[in-house]
């Protein structure tokens, strides 16, 4: 399905509800296997989420995660952990040319019984789930933190706990310090000092209720619709914590460089351009907030302005190189654009050019981050459905806002 999108005013108003995080509730999915009395509140309503609950329900062998890249990390380690249990992990073919290597390497020093079926380093694997005795292990902490949460994530239920040690500089440490929280809030201790995180053993927990907040990464694209929107533009995003957990939070930060303040009300933002945005440079490390690299980058061509954002390196492994795909798309809009393994930097732009059809390369991120610039051109989104691997009622909530979609 591709999709063209119109605007008739840049003066914005509107209400939006979002659902849970996926990257809490995929967390807490995994707690709740080994924990079978958290009861969770608000998951996420993302496919990704859907194909981690299906694996983690069904009693077939074979478990197949499609695009779901935290679903083939998280499930890796818990499979692997669980003893009796054999499993088939696959994918897409996108996600059969996503490594996995590293992961595999670090639950193998565990003892972990794990064989890739076609190509080395890759999945799709087969699994044979064991006791894991041995409570050490070493990881790179430059690597997606996917591979760090997923181990986090079974230690708890491992007979001695797990030691991590962290080898270089850590990537995406928010997300790690998510994973810790989350233990945390289970009663579970575990630290995270230094190069080294430790989770204790822990067999049992109380009853409890946990609510997920809604998905911060979700809100970004609201975030770019202030910042290119008309001075008193305002949305209003439910459920919202000033406290939180995820590292994209950072958004309220970044985004008063166009303008836009965020005010913080009971379980809810509300986004306002205050003021005309800045013209000076954008620079921004964004290795604790990847995610978010593709929202601001098409921000700041919609507004006119140079950025150049670092720490995006795990953006080449992503549901497809995020950079390149960048690069791609924001040139036939008109951009001057250059990347490299874990950068971009965009010059300022004075023209976008219109009735460009935007590719998506299976991404959702790359649907949801174009379509804010409906405010300043008609653009078209290829495959837009690909937006339902997080957010399913996306190009719904766009209607509200005063985007319309029309099916091409």
């Amino acid at each position: 399905m591709n999709l063209q999108l119109n605007t008739t005013t840049t003066a914005l108003e509107a209400e939006i509800t979002i659902s849970g995080s996926k990257s809490e509730s995929n967390r807490l999915l995994i707690l709740q296997q080994l924990y079978p009395n958290l009861h969770i509140e608000n998951l996420s309503d993302s496919d990704d989420t859907h194909h981690l609950q299906d694996a983690l329900s069904s009693k077939n062998e074979i478990a197949d995660i499609g695009h779901a890249g935290t679903a083939m990390r998280f499930l890796t380690a818990f499979f692997a952990s669980q003893q009796g249990i054999i499993k088939i992990l696959q994918g897409s073919d996108r996600m059969h040319n996503r490594p996995i290597e590293i992961l595999v390497d670090a639950l193998r020093s565990l003892g972990a019984d794990i064989t890739y079926l076609k190509k080395e380093g890759y999945p799709p694997l087969k699994i044979v789930g064991k006791k894991l005795i041995k409570s050490t292990v070493t990881i790179n902490g430059n690597v997606s933190s996917q591979y760090i949460s997923a181990l986090m994530l079974i230690g708890p239920s491992l007979e001695n706990g797990l030691s991590i040690e962290l080898l270089g500089k850590i990537t995406s440490v928010p997300y790690i310090n998510m994973t810790l929280s989350l233990l945390h809030q289970m009663g579970i201790e575990a630290n995270f000092s230094g190069q080294t995180i430790t989770v204790s053993p822990k067999k049992s927990t109380d009853n409890q209720t946990i609510v997920v907040e809604s998905d911060w990464s979700s809100a970004s694209y609201f975030y770019s619709l202030i910042a290119m929107s008309a001075v008193n533009s305002t949305v209003k995003l439910t459920a919202y914590k000033e406290n939180s957990l995820q590292g994209d939070s950072s958004l309220a930060s970044i985004y008063k460089h166009f303008g836009v303040t965020t005010h913080f009300e009971q379980n809810s933002i509300v986004l306002t351009k205050k003021e005309t945005h800045s013209n000076n440079t954008l620079i921004q490390d964004l290795k604790n907030a990847p995610d978010i690299a593709q929202t601001i980058a098409v921000t700041c061509f919609g507004l006119g302005i140079a950025c150049d954002l670092t720490g995006l390196h795990t953006l080449k492994i992503k549901e497809t190189d995020r950079l390149e795909a960048l690069r791609e798309e924001l040139t036939k809009l008109g951009a001057s654009i250059s990347v490299t393994n874990e950068s971009l930097h965009l010059k300022p732009s004075s023209k976008i050019n219109k009735n460009i059809q935007i590719s998506t390369y299976n991404d959702h991120r790359m649907a949801m981050a174009f379509a804010p610039l409906a405010l300043k051109t008609t653009v078209i989104i290829k495959e837009a459905k690909v937006v339902t691997k997080s957010y399913r009622n996306f190009w719904d909530d766009m209607n509200k806002i005063g985007i319309d979609t029309c099916e091409i």
